[in-house]
């Protein structure tokens, strides 16, 4: 498994335990693992059927079923199939993928285009893709270039009662799911979790979450995010996400250099660069982790105020860190305050 999400690939969310002298825990079982190019964490409160190894293989499977089906880093996945098909024939798909698309398209339309999964030959061109990094800065021939394969208004969702297909407007389009990809796949753990009667768990995907009822002390799921800082004990703010979903992506840790600049991950769909601005961490909390992986991305491309603006407009929860001269700023909208447990400054 070798797909890397150009959000931020390590964990952004570090469980908290809550009390530190519990009258009494619950059994728990604890897993963890590879998917997606990045690491995942199931925690399970109770009995799982066939216990800890089951719980293993079989999340491990479902992962691994859904990173075949999404990977840009691998080329005989479905994505990467339909990827390398330069036509605009349908192309048929899975009724899971076609969800996913359906949604990303969803975030993209909501965000006027700053959410678009078809920005991978930007990706590329800028090295945060399957492609190695560019020995030099890309010229504005080539992102027009670029740009010219980009839009979400030339990707389409056909979906009847047995089949699904992707289709085309220009042959050479290529849709890169990462920016979505690790909260779909926590809302997959959550299902197949419930589907199994599970009531008490907390899935991880790198900076993805899935949580519902309560940890092995009987309270609820804290979670802490994390300043954009390498120190990984260096906590932010602490919220319980109440069954919620809660996404984080940043820019502090996936770039590069060249030529003396710094160049983020984070590539603006409008201008076909990386962004400049100095937001550098939000959070979002929505019921699926899906939605929360699209657009705590389309935040960081909009910048602090744009991102602050839209989220009050829309009623979001969202979370926002900026870097300034005296150190780091936060900052989150009235949807976000029933949340916090503990906020940073």
């Amino acid at each position: 498994m070798s797909w890397n999400r150009f959000g931020i690939v390590v964990l952004v969310l570090a469980v908290l335990s809550g009390c530190d002298q519990p009258a009494a825990e619950r059994p728990m079982l604890e897993i963890h693992g590879r998917t997606m190019g990045t690491f995942y964490g199931v925690k399970v409160v109770g009995d799982f059927p066939g216990g800890q190894q089951a719980l293993q293989s079989q999340v491990d499977a479902l992962l691994k079923h859904y990173n075949d089906e999404i990977s840009t880093y691998d080329p005989n996945s479905a994505l990467s199939k339909f990827n390398q098909l330069q036509s605009v024939q349908p192309f048929p798909v899975s009724q899971d993928m076609a969800d996913l698309i359906i949604s990303a398209l969803r975030v993209g339309q909501r965000t006027q285009g700053v959410l678009d999964v078809t920005v991978g030959p930007l990706v590329n061109l800028w090295g945060f893709g399957p492609d190695k990094r560019p020995v030099k800065t890309p010229t504005d021939e080539q992102i027009a270039a670029a740009r010219a394969r980009v839009g979400i208004d030339r990707l389409h969702v056909e979906v009847s009662a047995d089949h699904a297909t992707l289709r085309k407007d220009v042959p050479s389009l290529y849709v890169d799911l990462s920016t979505i990809g690790e909260g779909f796949g926590a809302d997959k753990v959550a299902e197949f979790l419930e589907a199994r009667g599970v009531h008490h768990y907390l899935v991880e995907i790198a900076g993805a979450s899935r949580s519902r009822g309560v940890n092995a002390k009987g309270e609820p799921w804290k979670l802490a995010i994390q300043k954009p800082t390498d120190e990984l004990e260096d906590i932010q703010a602490i919220i319980i996400p109440d069954g919620r979903a809660v996404s984080t992506s940043g820019s502090y840790r996936n770039y590069y250099e060249l030529d003396g600049k710094r160049y983020s991950h984070i590539i603006d769909p409008v201008s076909g660069k990386p962004i400049t601005h100095k937001l550098v961490s939000v959070t979002v909390i929505t019921p699926t982790a899906m939605e929360a992986d699209g657009l705590d991305t389309a935040l960081m491309v909009m910048g602090p105020g744009k991102a602050m603006a839209f989220a009050k407009q829309q009623n979001l929860a969202v979370y926002l860190v900026s870097k300034t001269a005296q150190g780091f700023k936060a900052e989150y909208s009235p949807a976000f305050a029933p949340y916090l447990v503990k906020a940073g400054s």
